[in-house]
Parts: structure tokens; sequence; C-alpha cells
């Protein structure tokens, strides 16, 4: 699992690249869908609980996507080698495929 804070942008693209809706997140990573909801509604560093967050990104990671730090470049989240990669158009990276 990632040890370093991720943002909610981070998840949702997360979620994006897996086409995964915030139902799927949820039961994914033993959390409800109002849990997801409300941790992806605010902007930044993901709040919290520790091991709520903690559940997230490793169902994230399980599904193979791949949390990419600061590194000079900024943070990012891409699919993890081996898994075909998909492709998202740009108007459809927004709220569309939440719940």
């Amino acid at each position: 699992m990632s040890t370093f804070r991720v943002t909610t942008r981070q998840i949702k693209a997360a979620r994006a690249l897996l086409d995964w809706s915030q139902s799927e997140l949820a039961s994914a990573s033993g959390l409800s869908v109002p849990t997801i909801k409300r941790i992806e509604s605010k902007a930044g560093d993901v709040g919290g609980r520790e091991g709520t967050v903690a559940r997230i990104v490793s169902a994230l990671e399980a599904a193979g996507a791949e949390f990419i730090p600061e590194n000079g470049g900024g943070v990012g989240v891409r699919l993890r080698e081996g898994r075909k990669p998909e492709t998202i158009a740009l108007e459809n990276l927004n709220a569309s495929n939440d719940e």
C-alpha cells in the first residue's frame, strides 16, 4: 500500500481508470457509499480515519491502480503495468460516474 498521503483527485482518477462507481469502490473496500461520497466531497489530501483511507487505497491498488507520489512532476495515478490501459475522454473525467 502507498505510504504517502493520497488526494481526493487521485481517488477519483483511480476510480475513473478502473471504471468503478462509488458503489463499486465501497463494496471493494468494505465501506459504505455515504463514506466514499463524504471522503470524495472534500478537496486536497484524503481525510478521515487512517484505517478507512487505507482500505480505499488498498482496494484500488488491488484492482490495479498505482498511486504516484510528488516527485517534482506532481502527484498522479496510473494503471499498474500488465493491466490493459483504459482511454477516458477528457469530457468524461467529471462526476458523471458518481452515484
